[in-house]
């Protein structure tokens, strides 16, 4: 793997850690929205991941190392989409609320305002070391080019 590959890799991952906090943010400013049915209540959204393999490498390098999908080795994440998470919505007896349906009932999303702030902290925090990784690449390879000095 060569230091510019780090750049894609940190890159994908930077991308898909800011999704997971806009998806976080929009999960904390829908917590308390009121609906009168189950059908317009919001839902929790999660996004969801994957490795992206490193076809590029199929092969062995001149050391004998493999490089390829068989390795493990990936080339950076990929967001293949947002789910909407199915547990029960949070019914309530509100009788005066004027989202209330005919029996006094409102319903609440599903999200969880305490995993959502773990889940922020999560995101913010690989979104930091991404930029690390792709700052001490940097480092590296201004120092490469120092060498021949």
């Amino acid at each position: 793997m060569s230091l510019g590959n780090i750049f894609d890799i940190a890159g994908s991952g930077m991308t898909a850690q800011s999704l997971r906090l806009n998806t976080t943010a929009s999960n904390l400013a829908n917590a308390e929205t009121a609906s009168s049915s189950t059908d317009s209540t919001y839902r929790a959204r999660k996004p969801v991941f994957a490795a992206i393999q490193q076809d590029a490498m199929n092969a062995a390098d001149p050391f004998g190392r493999s490089w390829g999908p068989e390795s493990g080795a990936s080339a950076g994440v990929q967001v293949q989409g947002i789910v909407e998470s199915d547990e029960d919505l949070q019914m309530r007896y509100e009788p005066n609320n004027p989202q209330a349906n005919e029996d006094g009932y409102v319903f609440y999303p599903n999200v969880n305002v305490v995993e959502e702030m773990a889940d922020m902290m999560s995101s913010s925090r690989s979104f930091e070391m991404n930029v690390d990784v792709m700052n001490t690449a940097k480092s590296m390879m201004q120092r490469i080019l120092t060498l021949g000095q």
